[in-house]
């Protein structure tokens, strides 16, 4: 396991950054809720959280029960809180689950990001960014069938 340092907590902070202004770019060009600014801070802190928590395991060898698994399930579960938040159920259905699910991926993101998991990190941003983009090119073929 690699020491969490300044520097190594600098780097993954920086991919953190990254990967979630990446996803919140896509959502903020097509004018979606939860844009850049929230997916950024939400990998950004889902990666701070996960520093934290292996650092304080890192730290404080003689603990009985230290495990960095503890702090990111409670990122998930806050994150769920607010994933809820931005479903909504309407008489023309409901609307709100692919922003509640990329809120979602961007904590898991940088959960992943934090424990060192950057190339997995990156390549699942890439995949998630294709699938959201796959949405846009079926309403083009769709809007181009129509017309």
């Amino acid at each position: 396991m690699t020491p969490i340092t300044l520097s190594t907590a600098l780097i993954r902070m920086a991919v953190s950054l990254g990967l979630g202004a990446a996803i919140g770019i896509e959502r903020q060009i097509h004018h979606h809720p939860a844009g850049f600014r929230t997916s950024t801070l939400i990998c950004l802190s889902s990666t701070l959280a996960m520093l934290v928590s292996i650092y304080i395991c890192q730290t404080n060898t003689d603990l009985l029960n230290g495990d960095p698994g503890r702090i990111a399930a409670q990122v998930l579960t806050g994150i769920g809180f607010i994933g809820a938040g931005l479903i909504l159920k309407g008489s023309d259905g409901v609307s709100g689950l692919t922003t509640a699910a990329c809120i979602f991926v961007s904590a898991v993101i940088g959960l992943a990001v934090g424990a060192g998991m950057l190339l997995l990190s990156t390549i699942i941003t890439a995949v998630v960014l294709l699938v959201l983009l796959s949405s846009y090119f079926k309403k083009k073929e769709k809007k181009e069938g129509q017309q």
